[in-house]
């Protein structure tokens, strides 16, 4: 059994033919999806698609991407939509400032009312975070202080460092398809020493396909070749790595495990 932790079904590219994807993921054995929700208009459907298809799960949450775009989200209305049966996480949310398609500032504000919904739900945080380490750390160390939430990194690309002070708060990591890229070496020596107990995987579909679909769109049946990438990279039969990551994943998800 595999779980695709970070997945966009309702993305172009997937959308269109999400019978056939749901089908070629259940006949790799990905039993669990978790479909994530970047703005508020994609709710509704995202919501549909974890009633419609009962190994499906939501999320509730914006992408930093898109923080200018909802300067109404605040923590009521992320902890009102996280009451649905099927949604089990808040995001993904975070900080972006490769990019900076928001104002800094305002993604902090968005990633706090995340954080503030995570702790008052009970509901794991899915956080983005690119070229943004010390104002992401800064902010999770702050927030844990006011009191404790779960929490991942999903498609982990950050610095050792970084990882080594994300897990001693207590967050666990998500590793996507990137791990199998050549020039991934860094990600590649991190991933290799994340405690077992700590460790997803993810496609993060339909980007990133891992290796060896570069250049397709990445689905998530996928992401049983990001495992078995993994198992060799950590020394591990790939049936003990499914096993733990699944196990991982239910630990972090309770709501989907209830």
């Amino acid at each position: 059994m595999l779980v695709d932790s970070h997945c966009h079904l309702n993305y172009p590219k997937l959308v269109e033919r999400q019978a056939e994807v749901l089908a070629s993921a259940r006949a790799a054995g990905v039993t669990t999806m978790l479909n994530i929700s970047t703005r508020e208009r994609e709710w509704g459907d995202i919501i549909a698609t974890a009633e419609r298809e009962p190994d499906v799960w939501a999320t509730v949450g914006i992408h930093p991407h898109e923080a200018d775009q909802h300067p109404d989200i605040d923590t009521g209305k992320l902890v009102a939509a996280a009451a649905h049966p099927r949604v089990i996480g808040i995001g993904e949310t975070g900080l972006d400032y490769y990019y900076d398609h928001s104002d800094r500032i305002r993604q902090q504000a968005s990633f706090r009312a995340h954080i503030a919904a995570s702790r008052e739900t009970g509901l794991p945080l899915i956080i983005h975070t690119r070229d943004a380490e010390d104002d992401t750390y800064a902010i999770l160390h702050e927030e844990m202080g006011k009191g404790c939430f779960p929490a991942l990194i999903h498609c982990f690309t950050a610095s050792e460092a970084f990882g080594d002070k994300v897990l001693e708060l207590g967050l666990s990591i998500s590793i996507s398809g990137i791990v199998t890229f050549k020039n991934a070496r860094e990600l590649q020596a991190t991933a290799a020493k994340i405690p077992a107990d700590r460790l997803l995987v993810e496609t993060d579909s339909p980007f990133l396909a891992p290796v060896p679909h570069r250049g397709k769109p990445c689905e998530p049946a996928f992401v049983a070749d990001t495992a078995r990438f993994l198992a060799d990279l950590r020394g591990e039969p790939i049936e003990e790595l499914m096993a733990n990551t699944t196990t991982n994943f239910f630990n972090l998800f309770t709501k989907a495990r209830a």
